[in-house]
């Protein structure tokens, strides 16, 4: 890129400075003389690592220079060459010799190290060294990514790489099975007494996940870690990198791509799009090996932004890979993000309280809506303050995924994390919960399941359709049923059940039926009510308040949002499970009073709060943990449903690869009933 070592150690004043063809401002930015236009090469003179995006200044660790003149934290360039990175984060330009963790210097005397010796780290086990690379490694005639890159897209996207031999499975799938508890809203009711609305919680739980000993792919062979057996993912990746990502934005995306690619095991596939005005398939599904990860790496290194944003056609290229696979690993997911707004397919014109809501149908293609034969789902990711959480919102319901709104742009990774740390352990698919009246006198009621469909049968039979459960998660749904006076001493009110398939051993798998009975005497001295079923009530009350402030919002009335937010708080805190101190009842507290101050102005609500909310909304109808502003950190009380993958992951993204941030504090797993006495 420049024809002369530059590397700046401290900034001249009064002039310019000139260097053969090319001179540089007092404004920090190269230019080249002869050229008509001029360039800005501004992130070449930078003191910011275009890796990790922290300072690099003396006494912070050591320094690597390009031959390009490009420096970066020795510590992330040498991460990024480990995986076959041999250009220029920056400028793309090829280098001879590269950076790497090796032995001490002491031992390689042969090998010649580019760092500045103020800035060693002393107290190291390892040293960063350099190596030069082989004549071979340089050129393009055996660059598979050149060839990929370069041909124009098949017709069918049938070119999907085998899946191979399963290594990581159990031969007999799951060791434990789905543990379904029922709770009545109160354990005796009178003989001569009837109720017309009396709730049931039916509570699920998924097994855990198996830990078995393995060798991780993104670390030294030499490292074991104990990964969880489990099914492999086909996941394909739909990347914005319209003009507005350039920058900070897509050096972010690209980090966080790259803890992706480095966390899926050899048997997981992954197939990366990207979008600006049009879509491309970068590759096909490839399995997550070492040569794998590095031909991935590679792919999204390359990425640069320009052009709009046409969020349709991203799908539609997501959507053809899934659709026309020859194979198929169990689990399937697609993850989409945007920092924008899709110009090309539906109109987004208007704001504000007179926007009209365009039909979002449009965007997702039919293959893959909730009501296909088969659910893929689309885990959306709102970026920044720009992006329309109308459209990311809708797609992920219409699809059966969640929503999260990254509000801060160091968020991505952790964002990121969290997602896969559930996609990469689910350990039930196609889950079904049937519930029967068994007394002719019962009936059921409407089921409210959130946004998972269900159906209730000339009242005396019902059905809830869950699908996919990751390890340790939890589903809770209430049923309502009336009783009727009888004269016996107990009555069967519901007989509860469910069926799954074992996205390991493909197998289906069918729970006995449980009985759920409440006793009858003759009277009752005080009827104290379940504080599960409460506590359930309390989660489905604020999602259904949530939503009616949010239209409230969305027509103007936000003093109106946040009178109704604040009646909720007051309802929730005068509740039985509230008075007791109970977890959820305070993260929902917490939550309502963020969304309240989310709505103090228009502009605050147009810059965060509505894409707050949605999140939110997604949440709760789908009772699966989003990313909601910094919501990951564990100071925020909304983790009541992270599970223990999500939160390891999370570790990960934080200690092992961490993200741009300055601190971190420790994440623990929140649970949604950290206890329950034993049910009736």
């Amino acid at each position: 890129m420049f024809p002369f070592p530059f590397v700046w150690s401290s900034w001249p004043s009064g002039r310019e400075i000139a260097c053969g063809s090319y001179f540089v401002s007092r404004n920090r930015l190269v230019y080249e003389r002869s050229a008509s236009s001029f360039f800005n090469f501004s992130a070449v003179l930078t003191k910011t690592c275009a890796i990790c995006l922290e300072s690099m200044k003396a006494g912070h660790g050591a320094l690597f220079t390009g031959e390009c003149s490009h420096a970066f934290h020795f510590n992330c360039i040498a991460s990024n060459v480990k995986h076959g990175n041999c250009v220029c984060p920056i400028c793309r330009a090829k280098w001879k010799e590269i950076p790497f963790l090796g032995p001490t210097y002491s031992d390689l005397p042969h090998v010649r190290a580019r760092v500045n010796p103020a800035n060693w780290p002393q107290d190291d086990s390892t040293i960063t060294l350099l190596r030069r690379l082989p004549r071979t490694d340089l050129s393009n005639r055996q660059n598979p990514l050149a060839s990929l890159l370069n041909i124009s897209e098949p017709n069918v996207y049938d070119d999907d790489e085998p899946i191979g031999f399963l290594t990581e499975a159990p031969e007999h799938g799951l060791t434990s099975t789905i543990d379904v508890k029922a709770y009545p809203e109160y354990s005796a009711i009178p003989k001569m007494a009837s109720e017309e609305s009396f709730s049931i919680l039916i509570h699920l739980k998924a097994p855990c996940a198996v830990a078995s000993p393995i060798a991780c792919g993104n670390q030294n062979a030499s490292l074991t870690t104990h990964q969880p057996s489990r099914a492999p993912i086909d996941l394909v990746t739909v990347l914005d990198i319209s003009g507005s990502m350039a920058g900070t934005k897509l050096a972010l995306l690209k980090r966080a791509m790259g803890f992706v690619i480095q966390n899926l095991g050899s048997s997981d596939r992954l197939s990366v799009v990207a979008f600006s005005s049009t879509a491309r398939r970068l590759l096909p599904l490839r399995r997550m090996t070492e040569s794998g990860r590095q031909l991935v790496l590679q792919a999204v290194n390359s990425l640069v932004s320009s052009g709009g944003t046409n969020i349709a056609d991203g799908l539609r290229k997501g959507a053809k890979v899934i659709e026309e696979r020859k194979e198929k690993n169990s689990v399937c997911s697609i993850i989409l993000l945007s920092d924008g707004q899709d110009t090309y397919t539906v109109s987004s014109s208007g704001n504000g309280v007179n926007r009209p809501i365009p039909d979002y149908q449009s965007l997702v293609p039919s293959s893959i809506r909730c009501n296909a034969g088969h659910q893929i789902p689309v885990h959306a990711f709102g970026f920044g303050a720009d992006h329309d959480s109308f459209s990311m919102h809708s797609i992920s319901e219409i699809s059966g995924g969640t929503f999260s709104f990254i509000e801060s742009e160091c968020a991505i990774q952790d964002a990121f994390a969290q997602c896969i740390g559930g996609l990469l352990s689910v350990v039930v698919q196609e889950l079904i919960v049937q519930v029967e009246c068994l007394h002719p006198g019962i009936h059921l009621a409407p089921i409210r399941s959130g946004s998972y469909a269900n159906q209730v049968v000339d009242g005396m039979k019902g059905s809830i359709s869950v699908g996919d459960l990751y390890a340790d998660e939890e589903r809770d749904f209430l049923v309502s049923v009336n009783v009727p006076p009888v004269t016996d001493e107990e009555i069967v009110l519901l007989k509860v059940g469910c069926s799954y398939r074992d996205p390991l051993s493909k197998e289906v798998v069918t729970l006995n039926s449980k009985d759920v009975i409440i006793q009858r005497p003759e009277a009752v001295s005080e009827r104290v009510m379940s504080i599960e079923v409460d506590r359930e009530r309390n989660r489905i009350c604020a999602a259904e308040t949530i939503a009616e402030a949010r239209a409230a919002a969305e027509r103007g009335a936000l003093s109106e949002a946040v009178l109704i937010l604040e009646a909720r708080r007051v309802i929730l805190s005068e509740s039985m499970a509230g008075k007791s101190g109970d977890q959820l009842c305070a993260a929902l507290n917490a939550e309502l009073r963020e969304m309240q101050e989310r709505m103090e102005s228009r502009q605050r609500y147009e810059e965060s709060g509505r894409a707050y909310v949605l999140s939110g909304l997604s949440s709760h109808s789908w009772q699966r943990a989003t990313a909601r502003g910094n919501s990951t950190d564990s100071s925020s009380l909304l983790h009541s449903y992270q599970t223990p993958s999500m939160v390891d992951m999370l570790h990960r993204s934080q200690t092992l690869c961490p993200s741009p941030r300055h601190s971190r504090p420790t994440i623990r797993p929140a649970r949604s009933f950290p206890s329950r006495p034993d049910p009736r």
